[in-house]
């Protein structure tokens, strides 16, 4: 799952990214409003997180601009303003739900679950290739059956492998996506990576489901 994070607090956001990151979503963090609503219209996320004091652009004007582009995006204020009025505002102008400071990051990772389960894509909340099935809301993987345990970086790279599933991706997208980093000629984390992906879903299986696409990149499912 892709997350957009809009707080300009960085305690507040180090704080919710490193959270996300151990729940294996991926997140990307807009500073303020401005680049918030840039970042909407450049990428897809499946969530944003959405502070109403944001410098440069208001976040209630953030959230109108989402629900006039990405009307489907589930929206999750997460702000100091707590009088009523402030939260019937919000939820008035389309946020599907309103969390106040200070908070607890366990309610926050609940009310996000809960977000993603009603979102308007189920079909995209599970994901298959052959006998590979990964459900991104509950973050579990199995094959034929059987439970693979990943770390949340092998989750993060699974995912985006199999959402472009029979697709061959490079390893400046699978940095730019997974890690969000600039690519690195002189990096091998990938490769790394890859290979850890390999020895938990494809070992012991006469079907090999991730293959590498000589001088390009790699491919989960797809023709040979």
């Amino acid at each position: 799952m892709r997350v957009l994070l809009a707080e300009d607090d960085k305690p507040v956001a180090s704080f919710v990214q490193k959270g996300l990151d151990a729940e294996q979503y991926a997140v990307d963090l807009a500073l303020d409003g401005e680049e918030a609503r840039f970042m909407v219209d450049q990428f897809d996320y499946d969530l944003a997180i959405l502070d109403l004091n944001l410098p440069r652009v208001d976040g209630l004007e953030v959230l109108k601009h989402i629900r006039g582009t990405k009307a489907s995006l589930p929206v999750l204020i997460l702000t100091g303003r707590s009088r009523v009025e402030d939260r019937v505002k919000g939820l008035d102008l389309g946020a599907d739900d309103y969390l106040t400071k200070p908070f607890s990051f366990s309610e926050l990772s609940a009310r996000i679950r809960a977000l993603l389960r009603r979102g308007n894509r189920p079909a995209e909340v599970a994901l298959q290739v052959g006998d590979l099935e990964l459900n991104r809301v509950e973050r579990t993987v199995k094959r034929a059956g059987r439970p693979i345990d990943l770390t949340p970086k092998e989750f993060a790279l699974l995912e985006y492998l199999m959402r472009n599933a029979g697709r061959c991706v490079t390893r400046a997208m699978i940095i730019e996506h997974v890690w969000n980093l600039s690519f690195d000629t002189m990096t091998n984390v990938v490769d790394v990576y890859i290979n850890y992906l390999r020895k938990k879903v494809d070992e012991g299986f006469d079907t090999k489901l991730i293959r590498t696409v000589r001088g390009v990149g790699y491919q989960i499912g797809g023709e040979e």
